[in-house]
């Protein structure tokens, strides 16, 4: 399972209509480690700024590992991140998030980072087993 839903949230989600506050905090809890590493580049990105903050350092392990891949693989829980801290999401070799500002301005390096090339650039022998 990748999220703890309380019974209150779940209550929500069968009436229908789901406060998106509510969903973020059921995220945060259930995926601390992926959610400390988007909201730390998040303020990375904020402090630093730049056309973006990423995170190179593989998880410290298999439960880190899948959080990350939970997150950013669901597209309501990404979504909802995204909107949550105002960015986009990016994503790379089950371990390499990145965070970019809403601004046009840095979109050819987000399309960069999301490519093709940069997926294979983005390659290492160590990586292998995720």
């Amino acid at each position: 399972m990748s999220l703890d839903v309380s019974p209150a949230l779940l209550a929500q989600a069968e009436r229908g209509e789901v406060d998106e506050k509510d969903f973020v905090d059921c995220v945060r809890s259930s995926l601390p480690f992926a959610w400390e590493m988007i909201s730390s580049l998040v303020a990375q990105l904020k402090v630093d700024g730049g056309e973006f903050a990423d995170n190179q350092t593989p998880p410290p392990n298999e439960q880190a590992r899948g959080q990350l891949l939970r997150a950013l693989a669901s597209d309501a829980i990404r979504g909802a991140l995204e909107r949550h801290f105002g960015v986009r999401l990016a994503f790379q070799n089950c371990h390499r998030v990145a965070v970019f500002p809403l601004d046009s301005m840095v979109d050819d390096r987000l399309a960069r980072f999301t490519s093709v090339r940069g997926q294979l650039l983005n390659q290492s022998p160590t990586l292998r087993d995720c």
